[in-house]
């Protein structure tokens, strides 16, 4: 299967198109503005890396208008942010009910329904998602500082928290995937001195204790792991080789880890998010696929590479729309209806899926 190169164009260009469109004068990414469950909301894990996608293709204001809305959201709710690190430096943090919830509203709100929310991960993947942003267009970081310092803060008190991982699950675990996003937005931070002095003393320090822990603590055959105590994989383990360079391309580590997801996890170019897997049947993400890609791609395997932008390519509906995941190859199928009785059919457009598209074909000279 190979893409043509007037395929990968039209979704490239409506791909920018349609994150632009969609896009809340806020600033903020809805998920997707169809799908039940995502309406009206807008993560920062998904929103930074949507906004890294579209700053890696030029989109330098919409990318600054999702850093802004991250910035307001995060200074709208301080006392909160304050609240946490008080308790947590007392040694009595609070309960996961108040910590920072994974998903704001687009008008940067704390939303009403029930969900999986306490996630740490996208509270460091903002941090690197926005100095990476300010480096590749020479941006000054200074109207995100204020609030980039309250986020160092939150995660320096409770990094080594457990929490819901990627996928809104096992908030009982430490998790190789969060984990990683966590050091990547402390190190990011420090080593562009969003935080210096004595701030960044301690966020350089809480970063290596964590690194220390993912490297020993949640490392199984020669791969990082799902969560702590296991030796399985996670999809999403594939980011922390590329785009977010956590773990270093040329190591061991590295490579072993995207080993391990290519065996357990890939068919014919689409990728699972782990075994077991029953969220719609189990079926393959084409965003996995870029980050899988964008893991190659970094260690030297551009073949490899081109064959998981191809897939995502291929998945892509008769309308121009990227899924949130296919059934080709779905682990569980018996549960697949399940969800659609729950939620409707797949979200569909994901904006996360247009943009690790995006930021794929960028890395790989073709956007």
């Amino acid at each position: 299967m190979a893409t043509t190169s007037t395929a990968l164009g039209e979704l490239l260009d409506h791909s920018r198109s349609l994150i632009r469109s969609l896009q809340h004068p806020s600033g903020a990414y809805p998920a997707s503005p169809t799908f039940s469950a995502y309406r009206g909301y807008s993560w920062f894990r998904d929103g930074a890396f949507i906004a890294d996608g579209m700053s890696a293709v030029g989109e330098v204001e919409s990318a600054s208008a999702f850093h802004d809305w991250c910035a307001a959201t995060v200074l709208r709710h301080a006392g909160r942010i304050e609240r946490i690190i008080a308790a947590a430096e007392a040694g009595t943090p609070l309960p996961d009910n108040e910590m920072l919830p994974t998903r704001f509203t687009l008008d940067g709100e704390i939303g009403t329904d029930d969900w999986w929310d306490f996630q740490l991960d996208g509270y460091g993947t903002w941090l690197w998602a926005v100095t990476a942003h300010a480096d590749r267009h020479g941006l000054t970081q200074e109207l995100w500082a204020d609030a980039a310092t309250l986020v160092v803060r939150y995660l320096i008190s409770s990094w080594a928290r457990p929490c819901f991982d990627w996928w809104e699950e096992h908030v009982e675990q430490i998790h190789g995937s969060t984990l990683g996003c966590v050091i990547g937005g402390l190190e990011a931070a420090v080593a562009h001195q969003l935080v210096d002095g004595e701030l960044g003393a301690q966020a350089a320090a809480a970063a290596s204790a964590a690194r220390v822990f993912l490297e020993n603590r949640l490392v199984a055959d020669g791969h990082v792991v799902k969560w702590l105590g296991s030796s399985a994989v996670d999809g999403s383990l594939s980011a922390l080789v590329g785009p977010m360079a956590v773990l270093d391309p040329s190591s061991g580590l590295a490579r072993q880890t995207v080993a391990a997801v290519e065996r357990e996890l890939c068919v014919d170019g689409g990728v699972h998010r782990f075994l077991g897997d029953t969220f719609f049947g189990g079926g393959q993400w084409p965003l996995l696929s870029c980050f899988l890609g964008l893991a190659q791609l970094a260690i030297g395997e551009r073949g490899k590479a081109q064959r998981m932008l191809d897939w995502a390519v291929s998945t892509v509906t008769a309308d121009g729309s990227l899924p949130e995941q296919v059934s080709r190859h779905l682990l569980d199928p018996e549960f697949e209806q399940e969800w659609i009785d729950r939620w409707g059919t797949v979200a569909t457009p994901l904006l996360w899926s247009h943009a690790m598209v995006l930021r794929l074909a960028a890395e790989m000279g073709e956007a």
